[in-house]
Parts: structure tokens; C-alpha cells; sequence
């Protein structure tokens, strides 16, 4: 017969049976009223400036397909965070008329 140290060394631990499955998330997109919101923020950023867009109303990806083009009309780097499109520097006036041209409602917000 085999020692106890021996019988144990050989044991296996497995989590084949009883693992809890996660629950598929959904996105939870913000609803807009059709009316994009344009701010200029320098919280947080040590003084550098960003043209920050919210209210748009539709997903990540499409938010980010948006983001793209804005950049690349305003000639500037930027990012997509919590539904909202960030634009390095103060590109309001650009972003304004960009979004004149495509029919879009918006407003300044803040000072």
C-alpha cells in the first residue's frame, strides 16, 4: 500500500464541473435627442486642450468610424471614450462647419 504522501501527490485538481458561466453583456448605448454637444476640456490634460463631441447616440464601432473622420478632416490625432469622440485641440469652429455640411443639429456647451 501506498503512503498518504504519496496517494496525495497524485491528486488532480480540475474545474471542469461547476464553473459559472458569464452573462453575455450587452452594450448599453446613451441615447441622444439628435442634438450633438460640442466642449472644449482641459480637466485633466495639464493644460492641453480637446474638442470633446457627445450625444451622437449610436454604438462603440460606428462611434469610432465617426472619430476617424473627424480626425482626419480637422488634420489631428484624438480618441473614442464612453460614447464620446475627443479631438486634440480646440477644432470647434472645424467640427462645426463639418457638421453643418452633413445636416447634423448641434450646440455649444460650456464656455
Amino acid at each position: 500500500m501506498a503512503s498518504l504522501h504519496d496517494q496525495l501527490s497524485q491528486l488532480v485538481y480540475s474545474t471542469d464541473r461547476g464553473r459559472i458561466e458569464p452573462e453575455a453583456e450587452s452594450e448599453v448605448i446613451p441615447e441622444g435627442n439628435g442634438v450633438i454637444r460640442i466642449q472644449r476640456e482641459t480637466k485633466g490634460r495639464k493644460g492641453k486642450g480637446v474638442t470633446v463631441l457627445s450625444g451622437f447616440g449610436i454604438s462603440q464601432d460606428a462611434l469610432k468610424q465617426q472619430a476617424k473622420i473627424l480626425k482626419k478632416y480637422c488634420g489631428v490625432g484624438g480618441s473614442v471614450k464612453d460614447y464620446t469622440i475627443e479631438i486634440q485641440g480646440d477644432q470647434r469652429a472645424l467640427i462645426e462647419k463639418w457638421l453643418t455640411d452633413h445636416q447634423y443639429r448641434f450646440k455649444r456647451v460650456g464656455g
